[in-house]
């Protein structure tokens, strides 16, 4: 694990595999989710089929800055201050983290970047591909959403379970209780992990990052955002959207809506799929993402020698004009 300290102050942990000279596959993890989230088998599937791929922990959350001068903020007023605007909305908004993913790309002098997002990180991914898009090479979009309001009664339903089961303390053991039963409530229906699994990952989760009031920061910023439907038109690069058939908490008309709204988006529909990363799907799921960056890699150098044999195809005409005529 290394870190990088950004302009504003922030400290970025993150992880750097791969070939360096390969394209880069920046990995962009969800709401109060470590960069761990992100299973091996997906991450090191990426980098043995070719790229340098970058994890990281986003603000808040890991080994990243805790930003806990900005205190815990009321959700309800959050919500509100986005209907009626009034004051400041949250301590930060996505923006500023997908500023963050850009000041990670700056420090390891990275160009341009395939991204790909899962839920909130998702979200960041839509952003950076439609404001930043001479820096993002292709999107990945899995089990996000562009429009905060498209929330079902089901999502509704798991929603209130999650808030009922929220930790009264911030002990270690209490956190590791409710992690489990989280991801027994967002989980794959066709990819069931027992509970002696769930127990084991989210004690090795906890001990190495715990930061309750960071994941409820985070949501504000979720909360504030709004609709970004408007932005994703904008959106040129390649995109791939990954979507389960029962998320309980974006539902498939979410994937489908961001799909069609996105030019020319592909969506691949998972079948018995959750909101999580179940590991014997990751090999399919790393399958799939190479597939989509390597298409979109083989379109980046055609476009590329289509325009230097446009240029060399010009400066021959200009080079032939320019020679004096042996009859004047």
């Amino acid at each position: 694990m290394r870190s990088i300290k950004t302009s504003n102050g922030l400290t970025l942990s993150y992880q750097d595999c791969g070939n360096r000279h390969a394209p880069t596959i920046i990995l962009i993890m969800g709401l109060g989710a470590q960069m761990t989230v992100w299973p091996d088998e997906l991450y090191f599937g990426l980098v043995d089929r070719g790229f340098r791929v970058i994890r990281f922990d986003n603000r808040d959350t890991g080994l990243s800055s805790h930003l806990d001068e900005h205190g815990t903020p009321n959700l309800f007023k959050t919500w509100l201050r986005r209907k009626v605007p009034f004051g400041k909305q949250a301590p930060y908004s996505l923006e500023d983290m997908a500023d963050d993913v850009l000041a990670l790309m700056k420090a390891l002098k990275i160009k341009k970047a395939h991204l790909v997002g899962a839920s909130m990180g998702g979200m960041i991914a839509q952003i950076l591909a439609a404001k930043q898009r001479k820096k993002v090479l292709s999107l990945t979009s899995i089990m996000s959403n562009a429009n905060n309001q498209l929330i079902s009664g089901k999502s509704l339903g798991v929603l209130l379970k999650l808030a009922r089961l929220t930790p009264r303390n911030n002990s270690p053991q209490a956190a590791i209780s409710y992690n489990v039963r989280l991801n027994q409530l967002i989980g794959s229906p066709a990819y069931p992990r027992d509970e002696q699994t769930l127990r084991e990952q989210a004690t090795m989760h906890i001990s190495r990052a715990h930061n309750p009031a960071g994941f409820k920061r985070q949501l504000a910023a979720i909360t504030a955002s709004g609709d970004r439907r408007h932005l994703l038109t904008r959106i040129k690069a390649p995109t791939l959207v990954i979507h389960g058939t029962h998320d309980p908490i974006f539902p498939l008309t979410a994937g489908q809506q961001t799909a069609a709204e996105i030019r020319k988006a592909r969506l691949k529909i998972v079948e018995g799929l959750g909101h999580d990363f179940p590991p014997m799907l990751m090999g399919k799921m790393a399958k799939w993402i190479a597939k989509h960056v390597k298409k979109a890699e083989l379109k980046r150098l055609k476009k590329k020698r289509k325009k230097k044999t446009a240029t060399e195809q010009v400066e021959r005409l200009s080079t032939q004009t320019s020679k004096p005529d042996p009859s004047s």
